[in-house]
């Protein structure tokens, strides 16, 4: 067989996402050279449905580092969500709590920017590779392995490999004496895409005794919308009637009516959270899924890998220009440190909004006792802003 193509890079990176992407850029402003490769090609990750509540560093982060300002004139600025249990709506207001706000803006947008980017940039970012593999990653010279999208062999060194390959990260597993911190949840959530307009100006996080129900936006015309729902839920089971009558029994208990359209994606998204530590094994670095993921309650997953590639991009650079690689030694912690919060603030949303298996009668009104302790306390709901629209990045 034919040697591989050799490429040279400071930094190697597996994973083209949103988090990988915006590190390449990051790294690419600092001066430092990288490569980029992913197992999908650029058309099927556009093509993802993700959703996007993007925290106000998130925002910050795009367009001051020159990606696109495209999230602030295409994208919705939401100042609060509605807690709707106990017969009514309660409104969380995020300026006046934690002088900030968020931004509706999908997910698959800030890829499509990311990208534009690292095009218009020069960036070498390479789609549609298979039979990925990531080696040597103790050494001075880790590499990737794969075959390009027209079938030639290709092999990247580097000084430093970032695994930024989302929750079935291969990289992760080069990590042996890794510690995995695990939890799944009983339930999940039931997902549609409509044709309507928006129900709501803003996000309904909607508590009932059916369940829970989130109250979603994408656009004017398209909405997203999920209730909860059994792990095992076969969406075949599920005409589209039969969905808009169980979306409107959860929201109606607290006085809210949803607009209808022809529903255009079904899916069952499964609940869970974990945690890698560590982060780093010698030069080989995790971000984002590849290190974390968190249920969605909270809308932290885009932002914690962003918010780690914000942190890693600076450490690379200091260790680059001082060329000194313990420079990275803390970036575990730091980058956990906001990871843990996250955690807490996600596992905090998701079992107070959600129904829970086995529930007693006390189990349920303390729920609501919960649910109304946040909206009658000013501390209360400043925690819950607060912790919504992110905390500061260093």
């Amino acid at each position: 067989m034919p040697e591989p193509v050799l490429t040279r890079t400071t930094v190697g990176i597996v994973g083209g996402g949103p988090a990988g992407l915006m590190l390449s850029h990051l790294l690419h402003r600092a001066g430092v050279d990288s490569v980029v490769v992913d197992n999908r090609t650029r058309h099927e990750i556009e093509q993802t449905v993700r959703a996007g509540i993007l925290e106000h560093d998130s925002v910050r982060l795009l367009v001051d580092s020159g990606v696109s300002d495209r999230a602030l004139r295409e994208g919705h600025e939401h100042r609060g969500i509605d807690l709707a249990f106990g017969g009514s709506g309660h409104r969380i207001d995020f300026p006046s709590l934690a002088g900030a706000s968020v931004w509706l803006y999908p997910q698959t947008d800030v890829f499509i920017d990311l990208a534009a980017a690292r095009e218009r940039d020069g960036g070498d970012v390479r789609f549609g590779i298979s039979d990925t593999r990531v080696v040597d990653v103790t050494s001075d010279r880790p590499g990737i392995l794969f075959t390009d999208a027209d079938g030639v062999a290709q092999e990247v060194r580097c000084h430093y490999l970032v695994g930024a390959d989302g929750s079935r990260s291969i990289c992760r597993q080069q990590i042996t004496d890794r510690r995995d911190h695990f939890r799944e949840y009983p339930f999940a959530w039931f997902g549609i895409l409509c044709d309507a307009p928006p129900s709501a100006p803003e996000l309904i996080y909607n508590h009932s005794d059916r369940g829970f129900a989130l109250i979603s936006q994408r656009t004017d015309t398209v909405q997203r919308m999920y209730f909860q729902c059994d792990p095992t839920e076969d969406v075949a089971d599920w005409s589209d009637d039969r969905i808009w009558e169980e979306l409107q029994a959860r929201v109606g208990a607290n006085g809210y009516t949803l607009q209808e359209g022809p529903i255009t994606s079904k899916t069952v998204l499964p609940f869970r959270s974990y945690v890698c530590e560590p982060m780093r094994h010698g030069n080989l670095l995790l971000a984002g899924d590849a290190a974390h993921t968190v249920p969605p309650t909270g809308a932290k997953g885009l932002n914690l890998a962003l918010a780690d590639v914000r942190l890693l991009a600076e450490q690379l650079e200091l260790a680059i220009r001082k060329d000194d690689p313990t420079v990275l030694d803390d970036y575990t912690d730091r980058a956990l440190a906001r990871v843990w919060k996250s955690q807490h603030f996600s596992y905090w949303m998701t079992t107070m909004l959600h129904s829970l298996p086995d529930a007693s009668a006390f189990d349920a009104r303390r729920q609501i006792g919960e649910l109304d302790s946040v909206v009658t306390s000013r501390a209360g709901s400043a925690y819950l802003a607060e912790a919504y629209c992110g905390w500061p990045s260093a």
